[in-house]
């Protein structure tokens, strides 16, 4: 393994689980506290796992690629994020079948946090791309 990629990776996941775990905690308060009384279908901890196992796995590939030498990252990265779109569907999707009634909180407890991590992944893979 490329001593980069393993420098580049661990930076990322130290950075990724401090910000994820910053992230939860605050949306864990603002539910406590602001909408105690709301039943929802997916646990906080389902959804930002989803999201930082996500995040891992599209900064991994295009780390792994950008350290075999290979420069061109950016359609790769749209590639997985069009994939991670349709796995966030899928994730929706017992939600979205089921007889739930009051399924907008759980949409929004889940694309608040699905742009942050966008906003992230972005981030990061921008920097490869200044490398050039």
């Amino acid at each position: 393994m490329n001593p980069d990629f393993k420098k580049r990776q661990l930076s990322f996941l130290l950075q990724i689980i401090s910000i994820s775990v910053l992230l939860f905690a605050i949306h864990q308060y603002i539910l406590y506290y602001f909408a105690s009384s709301v039943v929802l279908f997916f646990p906080l901890w389902h959804i930002y796992t989803f999201h930082i196992l996500v995040a891992i796995v599209i900064y991994t590939i295009i780390n792994y690629r950008y350290s075999n030498g290979k420069t061109e990252i950016f359609t790769l990265f749209m590639g997985i994020t069009l994939i991670k779109m349709i796995l966030a569907i899928v994730f929706l999707l017992p939600l979205l079948l089921s007889d739930f009634v009051k399924k907008q909180p759980d949409v929004f407890n889940f694309f608040i946090p699905y742009f942050i991590y966008l906003f992230l992944e972005v981030f990061y893979v921008t920097k490869f791309l200044q490398k050039k």
